[in-house]
This record gives structure tokens, C-alpha cells and sequence, in this order.
């Protein structure tokens, strides 16, 4: 409002799940335990896409990529949360508050991008298999990622930029992080160019590449479909099956929070579903991968150092 003072807040309140003490213990273990196993499945996955030849293939390349985004995006926001867990004083001030928010939106925005560039590579080893190694070669490959990245970093700068420049009429977050839809609530008016920022960047990171996803697997179904051997078939379904596992749990949180109807109601049920999006997603990743892909499993045996490695010709 015209005339009003605005205060320029150097420290923010996460609210978090203060509402709840007896839960919180649970939550800080169950946080704990979800993010040592992510740390520990994704550092393992792109160890052994480093160190494991038969993994040099563009698909582990963008497994590599999509482990590395799954740590920075816990670490952004899950010992933050472990710490309030703790604390009685759940506090972070502006500068960390701007980290965690560009973090997040940069690495949740990059992975978007490279689940609709992974599907994109099935696509290509399934339907094409014999022209694969020329489009998906490895300047193709790194140059895909990096279009992944940039993107994602800079729609992320872009939302981040606009949304600390909003003047805001309080400094008690009602979230356990500094997540960009509870930080705009406590905007002191609405701001139209904002809104169309966020509908934007929404729409270009959410339903363009689902549909690109979605017609990728059409394609690939419909070739699957088509060959005869039901060991062909089983093993193209199960090169696919991780990938399409991992988007369907992605998106559906990604869509649940950014893409539905605000209401008063809804945050404390936002905040569940960011936990599940923050932590479990993540953590999940490595596992699918692992059981549904045999040269991965393969891969973590012979680092463990349970089968021999083979001899170097």
C-alpha cells in the first residue's frame, strides 16, 4: 500500500512443523535416515558410472547428472530442517534463505529438463537403436546436460531475483524451508509480474516436458509392442521401466505443489508433499535404478568387491 512502511527482514522464523512437537522427533529421524540413504545411493551411482567402463554410455551419463542434482537439492533444505527439528529457535537469516530458495528452484528446474532429455535418449536406443551411437554421441550427450543446467539455473535466477524484491509484510515462513510459494505469501501486496514469472517458468519446466516425455514413450511402446522375442521385449520394459517410475514420482509432487489451486488450507499438506518431493524422491532414485537395471547391480557388486573384477585386455 501506498505510504506503508516496509521493513527489509534480515532473519526469517521457519514455522516448519512447530505446530506438531511430538512429531517432530519422528520427522528428524525418519529426515535423517532418508537423507544419509540418499547421500549414500546417489554419491554410490555416480561412483560407479565414473569407475565402471561399461557404464560410459549417455544414459549413466545423465543417471550421473540427475544423482549429482539429488544431493545438492537435499542438502539445500534437509539439514536446515534437521537443525529446526532440534532447535526452539527455527531460524535462517536473508542471505541463507535466498541460497536455499535459488537451490532448490535450480536444481528442481534442471531435473525437469533432463527427465524429458533422458527420455529422449530411450527413445533414440529404442526406436533408432542402430543410428544411436551417432545422434546420442558424447558431444551430443554433454551438450544436452548443459542445456539441462543452464536452463534450469537461469529460470531459477529469474524466480528468485523477482521474488526478493518483493517487499514482504512479515518474516514468519509457514514451511520448514524457504520455498518460493510460502516466502510470496507473505508478500505485503500481489505482484501481476510475479505471478506471470512463476506461471511461465511453471509451463515451461512442467507440462512441455512432460509432453515430450509422454510422446517419447508413445513411440517407444509402440516399437516395444512390435518385436517378437519376449526377451527383447522384457529388456527394452526394463530399461524404461526405472526412467518412467522415477517421472511419474517426480512430477506428481512437482505438479501437486506448483500447478494446483492455492488455497488457505492447503499449506500444511504442502509441506508434507515438499517433504516427500525434498526427501523420498531423491532417495528413491538410486534404487529403482539399481534393482531394475542389472549392469547397475552389477556395477555395485564389483565395488563393493564382491565379484573379481575382470582383467583389462
Amino acid at each position: 500500500m501506498p505510504g506503508e512502511n516496509v521493513t527489509v527482514w534480515s532473519l526469517f522464523f521457519l514455522e516448519g512443523f512447530s505446530q506438531y512437537p511430538r512429531l517432530e522427533i519422528v520427522l528428524f529421524v525418519f529426515s535423517l535416515v532418508m537423507y544419509l540413504v540418499t547421500i549414500l545411493g546417489n554419491c554410490t551411482l555416480i561412483l560407479i558410472t565414473v569407475l565402471d567402463s561399461r557404464l560410459q554410455t549417455p544414459m549413466y551419463l545423465f543417471l550421473g547428472n540427475l544423482s549429482f542434482m539429488d544431493i545438492c537439492y537435499t542438502s539445500a533444505s534437509i539439514p536446515t530442517l534437521l537443525v529446526n527439528l532440534l532447535s526452539s529457535k527455527k531460524t535462517i537469516i536473508f542471505s541463507g534463505c535466498a541460497v536455499q530458495m535459488y537451490l532448490s528452484l535450480s536444481m528442481g528446474s534442471t531435473e525437469c529438463i533432463l527427465l524429458a532429455v533422458m527420455a529422449y535418449d530411450r527413445y533414440v536406443a529404442i526406436c533408432n537403436p542402430l543410428r544411436y551411437p551417432i545422434i546420442m554421441n558424447r558431444q551430443v550427450c554433454v551438450q544436452m546436460a548443459t542445456i539441462s543446467w543452464v536452463t534450469g539455473c537461469l529460470t531459477a535466477l529469474l524466480e528468485t531475483s523477482f521474488a526478493l524484491q518483493i517487499p514482504l509484510c512479515g518474516n514468519i515462513i509457514n514451511h520448514f524451508t524457504c520455498e518460493i510459494l510460502a516466502v510470496l505469501k507473505l508478500a505485503c501486496v500481489s505482484s501481476l509480474l510475479m505471478d506471470l514469472v512463476m506461471l511461465v517458468v511453471s509451463i515451461l519446466l512442467l507440462p512441455i516436458p512432460m509432453l515430450l516425455i509422454c510422446i517419447s514413450y508413445g513411440f517407444i511402446l509402440s516399437t516395444i509392442l512390435r518385436i517378437s522375442s519376449t526377451e527383447g521385449r522384457n529388456k527394452a520394459f526394463s530399461t524404461c521401466g526405472a526412467h518412467l517410475t522415477v517421472v511419474i514420482l517426480y512430477y506428481g509432487a512437482a505438479l501437486s505443489m506448483y500447478l494446483k489451486p492455492s488455497s488457505s488450507n492447503s499449506q500444511e499438506i504442502d509441506k508434507i508433499i515438499s517433504l516427500l518431493y525434498g526427501v523420498l524422491t531423491p532417495m528413491l532414485n538410486p534404487i529403482i535404478y539399481s534393482l531394475r537395471n542389472k549392469e547397475v547391480k552389477d556395477a555395485v557388486i564389483k565395488l563393493l568387491g564382491k565379484v573379481p573384477l575382470a582383467p583389462s585386455v
